[in-house]
């Protein structure tokens, strides 16, 4: 399943699934993928300077996880190019959900553009039935 978002000329789409191959129910350890593509719509240059994640775990608290760049990575995104990365989340349950939002800095003049990402369910296909 592909959730898409376009905010300030930023288009975000996520790619989810769950990984029964790296998940271990019994412990309640259930993993999940995502891949994000980021394709700059806008007409000036743009570089990806921070992230800021929720996630919902519906056996826990709310996390957020902040930090610099995606996967040890600040790219830059001329108009008209994407960047694709991956990563994974984990959870203590089979239900959750994650969103959040990129902080850009546009190049024309420094100025800080927030993107946001859009929200996606982590759930184990088991419980859709």
């Amino acid at each position: 399943m592909v959730e898409t978002l376009i905010t300030n000329g930023i288009r975000i789409s996520v790619e989810h699934r769950y990984r029964l191959d790296l998940s271990c129910p019994h412990k309640g350890q259930f993993i999940f993928t995502y891949a994000v593509t980021i394709e700059n719509q806008s007409d000036q240059t743009v570089r990806l300077m921070r992230r800021h994640w929720y996630i919902h775990d519906s056996s826990v608290p709310m996390r957020e996880v902040t930090g610099d760049g995606v996967v040890g990575s600040q790219p830059i995104l001329p108009p008209g190019k994407e960047y694709r990365y991956e990563s994974w989340s984990h959870l203590m349950s089979d239900v959750g959900k994650m969103y959040g939002f990129y902080t850009f800095m546009g190049m024309r003049d420094g100025s800080p553009i927030q993107v946001r990402i859009p929200e996606f369910k982590l759930i184990v296909p088991c419980r859709l039935n």
